[in-house]
């Protein structure tokens, strides 16, 4: 499979996890959790997509700022999004388990936003990713 295959299919996942993350508003109680954790997959999946598009293997972590860092070496633009991707990094893990992490709609709205965030910006740094 070529590099820029994968990248679609790496934007497929993302694009299901965000969907997936607003569908999931509409649930009573809103599991607050759970949407920020796919919000925190989306933009992994987008980064590590940008990753693949640029023939890099995407380290097997899910540490935002990580990648976003490799992304860097690509574009200095990605400092753009840096903010947004240390909002996120802590959903990759901790909603997941049983935890003392507490937490509430804003933290959620704040997921959603920054997941928006990320997808916009990787999908205007590499266009062809777009379905």
């Amino acid at each position: 499979m070529d590099n820029l295959t994968q990248a679609k299919e790496w934007q497929r996942l993302a694009a299901m996890d965000l969907d997936s993350a607003e569908y999931l508003q509409n649930m009573y109680p809103v599991p607050i959790e759970i949407i920020c954790f796919h919000c925190q997959q989306s933009a992994e999946k987008y980064l590590k997509g940008y990753l693949v598009l640029h023939n890099i293997n995407p380290p097997k972590t899910h540490d935002l700022d990580e990648l976003c860092k490799l992304c860097l070496h690509m574009s200095d633009a990605f400092m753009n999004i840096a903010d947004q991707c240390s909002d996120l990094t802590a959903y990759g893990i901790q909603p997941r388990y049983p935890t003392s992490l507490m937490l509430e709609e804003q933290d959620m709205n704040l997921a959603l936003i920054s997941a928006k965030v990320i997808r916009d910006f990787i999908l205007a740094q590499a266009p062809e990713m777009n379905p």
